[in-house]
């Protein structure tokens, strides 16, 4: 006699949503993941954004078929009762399963070889132009060939953050912290935590760390109510000078963008120094990003004079900022909403949150993949070569669901980027919503 499967409600579920206590229910199993939520390669914080509910969509979207198996060691041996699955995710598996079926997700082509030799080069030429050049503009303009190679190392950091971009696992972490700590001192330690939180809550306020730039930032007047940030875990103040810094940040960004390496090192060195789980080794990472404020500052110091290494720094920075503004013109200007992420409505949230560019493809060297931001939501662990040749089945997805397929010129996107910050600036300017004030505000702001 054939056993009867044990059930539990939706409501059921939702209890177990908190560390210490961890369901998730995937196809309608249920299973505990409680015990293994510290070991998740993804670390633990997508495990509880989606904790409780049925995550689906976001277990197909990146994780391989490999990892089905794995599954059952988890088995509670409940159900979820009357569980349902939309058209749309439907779809969105299907197409998955036939790009698993077409091999797209290891065919990678000699992108990664390019890319490799091409910081190899511009590396190369940069250390060689400060070290045996007498022109002032030659180093000049080696350090912006530095800012380059760093974009450059950026791409490789985030497609080995989604998939194997080498030949074996250990190889890859090795490229992530040669690419990532030691050339451009940032730790893939941190990425991958605040890329990870990212992509699960695609443009939530308070839980996508993307989203989260005050006192320089905020897209949203949403965060005039001091919200709390769930990745930071820490209330984000909207006091006195965050209200002065937001009041002109349509003006503000691109030179902020100029110096946002500086955050990027600093967060690097306190995840590394806090008590977060990380996937790579945290005294690997450590090691790498002191070979970094080793060789940069030593090459830095052979400039002749306090004046070039000045501008060699500002160039080096500036031009890297570049990638900055490509990080935001992909989200800021997109729907956002507050509180976790669903994982009912995976792929209508993963399409209103991204922004895709418009670009021929000679102009992907230039875009690292973030021109296919909507295809990457959907599909995280597709390689970048890949991207271009899906877009049109996710066209036609978005259009036979009716919902958005976003995409824009370059130049358009840094207009609604900048029309975004405008509308909070004018927002926050707003003296009928007072918060606390201090003299700086009152002096900028008085006015007769």
């Amino acid at each position: 006699m054939a056993e009867t499967k044990r059930h539990i409600t939706k409501e059921e579920l939702e209890k177990h949503n908190k560390e210490g206590d961890l369901w998730i229910s995937i196809q309608g199993k249920i299973y505990n993941v409680t015990y293994w939520a510290k070991d998740h390669p993804g670390g633990l914080l997508p495990l509880l954004s989606l904790a409780g509910q049925d995550v689906t969509d976001a277990f197909v979207a990146y994780h391989p078929g490999t990892a089905w198996q794995y599954l059952d060691k988890f088995s509670t041996g409940l159900y979820l009762k009357d569980h349902t699955v939309s058209e749309v995710s439907q779809d969105y598996r299907k197409l998955a399963a036939e790009f698993s079926k077409s091999g797209l997700f290891e065919k990678k082509g000699h992108g990664v070889f390019v890319t490799l030799c091409l910081i190899v080069i511009m590396l190369g030429f940069s250390v060689y132009g400060v070290l045996c050049s007498d022109s002032r503009s030659v180093r000049l303009v080696c350090g912006a060939l530095m800012g380059f190679m760093w974009i450059q190392s950026g791409w490789i950091g985030h497609d080995s953050g989604h998939y194997q971009v080498m030949s074996s696992p250990g190889f890859n972490r090795l490229v992530q912290i040669l690419s990532g700590n030691c050339l451009a001192g940032v730790g893939i330690g941190w990425w991958k935590c605040n890329h990870n939180a990212h992509h699960i809550a695609c443009n939530s306020l308070d839980y996508d760390p993307d989203l989260q730039h005050m006192p320089f930032f905020v897209v949203s007047s949403k965060f005039f109510s001091s919200i709390t940030s769930c990745f930071y875990d820490r209330k984000l103040n909207f006091d006195s000078f965050t209200r002065f810094l937001v009041s002109y940040q349509h003006w503000t960004f691109y030179p902020v963008m100029c110096l946002a390496r500086i955050n990027l090192f600093a967060q690097s060195f306190l995840i590394l120094l806090s008590n977060k789980k990380l996937a790579n080794d945290r005294g690997l990472e450590l090691l790498g990003l002191a070979v970094f404020w080793i060789w940069y500052p030593l090459l830095v110091s052979c400039l002749p004079s306090c004046g070039e290494r000045i501008m060699f720094v500002l160039a080096s920075f500036s031009v890297t900022g570049i990638q900055h503004v490509q990080f935001c013109l992909n989200h800021f200007s997109s729907s956002v909403y507050v509180g976790p992420p669903s994982g009912n409505n995976w792929f209508e949230k993963q399409t209103e949150g991204t922004l895709n560019i418009s670009c021929s493809p000679w102009m992907d060297w230039f875009h690292g993949g973030l021109q296919f931001q909507v295809e990457h939501h959907l599909f995280p662990r597709l390689p970048r070569c890949q991207l271009r040749r899906v877009s049109p089945f996710v066209r036609e997805l978005c259009k036979k669901h009716n919902l958005p397929y976003n995409i824009v010129s370059f130049w358009k996107a840094n207009a609604m980027t900048l029309e975004t910050l405008q509308t909070a600036a004018l927002q926050a300017r707003d003296l009928t919503n007072p918060v606390p004030k201090n003299l700086v505000w009152e002096a900028v702001n008085t006015h007769g």
